[in-house]
């Protein structure tokens, strides 16, 4: 089965305030994570943290995500552009984030409240990752609704036709519902590669982590997990997703940033797996009037 997209990236436009659904798929990321944290808060799952000093570690998340994902974005994928215009760091509106500079900018926020906490790092980090892969799955559903980041040609009698591709550039919406209704535009027909990222990087990777943390696990197994899961399933879309187009292929005709990127990820991941057998276990301990 072959699709047109057609859907509207903006949500609601109100006078000259255009609200994307790719900004509603990031409050609601952050809205499911608060509410998964507060659940394991009142469950002792981070001892000696009260609701109220959760909130705070959300809110720094927040900020980590946003500018870690846009300065990442800029220093890993367009570089290049930002030494030609240093100033296209701040305009956010037209588009890139990096899921693996977000990453950083969070790992710098959680560093830093745990510090204020006097909390170890990595039982915050166990904690913190089982909220993230609701926000990432959210986050590439907002892409695909966007009609951005598409995957290459499928080959079949199946896929998505982006009117955004280049292939269609300069194309109507009429054009293209005509010849798609004939036929014409089947060979054009991409994999929905955002949706590929959704169900693995969010709905899997949200279903493995959240049934291994209901027990105590030792320090660092969690996050270690998570790092594993995140590039292996990151690793492996990228086969059938199209590279960033001012980067293109690294090398070997196939390696892409995102893999480049992903590859420190599995290794930590192992790593932490590892360092966790002989690590403590943390017992919940709910805190009272939390």
């Amino acid at each position: 089965m072959i699709i047109l997209h057609q859907i509207d990236p903006i949500a609601l436009s109100l006078g000259p305030l255009q609200i994307h659904w790719y900004g509603i798929m990031y409050l609601l990321g952050f809205g499911i994570a608060w509410w998964l944290g507060v659940r394991r808060i009142r469950a002792g799952r981070l001892p000696g943290v009260t609701e109220q000093a959760f909130g705070d570690l959300l809110f720094y998340g927040m900020l980590g995500v946003v500018l870690g994902g846009r300065i990442g974005y800029v220093l890993f994928y367009g570089f290049k552009d930002l030494l030609d215009d240093p100033l296209m760091l701040f305009r956010i509106w037209e588009g890139g984030m990096s899921f693996h500079g977000g990453l950083l900018g969070v790992v710098v926020a959680a560093l830093w409240w745990s510090r204020r906490q006097r909390l170890h790092f990595f039982d915050v980090a166990d904690f913190i990752v089982p909220l993230v892969p609701a926000g990432l799955g959210l986050g590439r559903v907002g892409n695909y609704i966007g009609g951005e980041l598409w995957g290459k040609f499928t080959g079949g009698g199946w896929g998505v036709l982006f009117p955004r591709a280049p292939e269609f550039a300069g194309w109507s919406q009429e054009q293209l519902q005509a010849q798609f209704a004939s036929g014409a535009l089947d060979r054009f027909a991409r994999h929905p590669s955002q949706l590929y990222q959704a169900l693995l990087e969010g709905l899997v990777t949200f279903g493995v982590l959240w049934w291994f943390s209901r027990k105590p696990r030792p320090r660092y197994a969690v996050s270690g997990l998570f790092m594993l899961l995140y590039g292996s399933f990151r690793f492996l879309v990228e086969f059938v997703r199209v590279p960033d187009v001012q980067l293109g292929y690294l090398a070997f005709g196939w390696l892409t940033m995102g893999q480049v990127l992903s590859l420190p990820l599995i290794a930590l991941g192992l790593f932490w797996l590892w360092c966790s057998r002989r690590s403590p276990t943390i017992q919940p301990a709910p805190v009272a009037g939390s």
